[in-house]
């Protein structure tokens, strides 16, 4: 909620004054006439919240940026990605040589990231436990991963083409209500039973 606006007046005899103080004898300097309609002016305020938000923020920026090592090169990351992908290949043939109906690999897209945080989302809400066990719930680390989600939802906004926002949406909106119905699960079972009516003594 906004600050109310704040009225400053303005009090006119101190500008004649400095007027008058301002003038030597030989000459006397134009100034502006203050408008006979001057008095009370309408001032707006920013509320100091809004105004030491965002230079907290740069001054966070900056320190995270200067305790970051240097970025690499363009040169040093065309050559690790080069022996990246070739010892992936080489990890990929062993495991085929090893597994003769194992078929090659699909490359890693976008939809992979959103699908992986979406399973461990679910797992750590105690999806997947095996009939007979308890379900072991972790529920800071799925608001972590759920968080994670609108992060990537947040930075890729305008980046994405039709299928693959709709895919992120959905799954988010998925994921997110699966924890409301976990945490209003939990809530009800921490509440105290209330306490029995007290009797009328006769």
């Amino acid at each position: 909620m906004s600050d109310p606006p704040k009225f400053e007046v303005i009090d006119r005899r101190k500008i004649k004054a400095e007027e008058e103080k301002d003038q030597t004898p030989e000459k006397k300097p134009e100034r502006e006439s203050v408008p006979a309609s001057a008095g009370p002016r309408l001032v707006i305020a920013e509320s100091p919240a809004a105004t030491s938000a965002k230079p907290e923020a740069e001054a966070a920026d900056e320190e995270t940026l200067g305790e970051l090592p240097p970025a690499p090169s363009a040169e040093e990351s065309r050559r690790q990605k080069t022996a990246y992908d070739a010892s992936a290949q080489r990890i990929e043939d062993l495991v085929r040589a090893q597994n003769p109906g194992v078929g090659a690999q699909p490359p890693v897209g976008f939809e992979h990231l959103v699908q992986q945080l979406y399973l461990s989302a679910m797992i750590q809400m105690g999806a997947g436990t095996q009939e007979g066990q308890r379900a072991r719930v972790d529920i800071m680390g799925a608001r972590q991963t759920i968080d994670l989600l609108g992060v990537l939802a947040e930075k890729t906004k305008g980046n994405l083409t039709d299928v693959d926002d709709r895919m992120l949406q959905t799954v988010l909106f998925d994921v997110r209500m699966a924890f409301l119905e976990l945490t209003n699960m939990i809530s009800m079972q921490g509440v105290p039973a209330p306490p029995p009516p007290p009797t009328k003594k006769r």
